[in-house]
């Protein structure tokens, strides 16, 4: 069984950026969300993918991931899923042993940056950098999937 155990923060300056190692170009969208799991379809770097993740507030997720033919992916974002898509930007960074994914997000989520490091078990040991700041993990308005409903330029600061 497919687990992804990872903790998600905020990032709270620009020190990652001369770290970034690879940039993949990320859309996604979904195409239903339930108690119990959400499932989606994803392009990433001209790849795409479909997945679902079991919906916890817990760090560690059931996840399931498949490739699938781009032009598949491409006809799901466009007619089959809800909402509007989460476009992104993922920058990877090395950070001691561990590689972060530093998401960048644009459209209706612009201006929201959070950082996610996974992990091999929950209690496993990492370097959290200076530029990542509050843990957000069981925060659900951070889920990819709460950000197609309410997306981050409809939240009150």
């Amino acid at each position: 069984m497919a687990y992804e155990i990872e903790r998600k923060f905020l990032v709270i300056s620009d020190h990652w950026r001369s770290h970034i190692y690879k940039t993949l170009d990320i859309k996604q969208a979904y195409f239903c969300n339930t108690e119990k799991a959400s499932l989606r379809v994803r392009i990433s770097n001209q790849t795409g993918f479909i997945s679902s993740k079991s919906m916890t507030r817990d760090i560690r997720r059931h996840e399931f991931e498949y490739e699938i033919p781009l032009h598949d992916a491409e006809f799901m974002l466009s007619y089959m899923c809800m909402g509007s898509p989460v476009i992104k930007k993922r920058h990877l960074v090395k950070v001691d042993q561990h590689v972060w994914e530093v998401d960048e997000f644009l459209g209706d989520n612009e201006g929201l940056i959070v950082a996610e490091i996974e992990l091999g078990h929950e209690d496993e040991a990492f370097e959290k950098p200076e530029w990542a700041g509050q843990e957000v993990s069981s925060d659900p308005k951070y889920i990819n999937i709460s950000l197609v409903s309410h997306p981050f330029k409809t939240w009150i600061t």
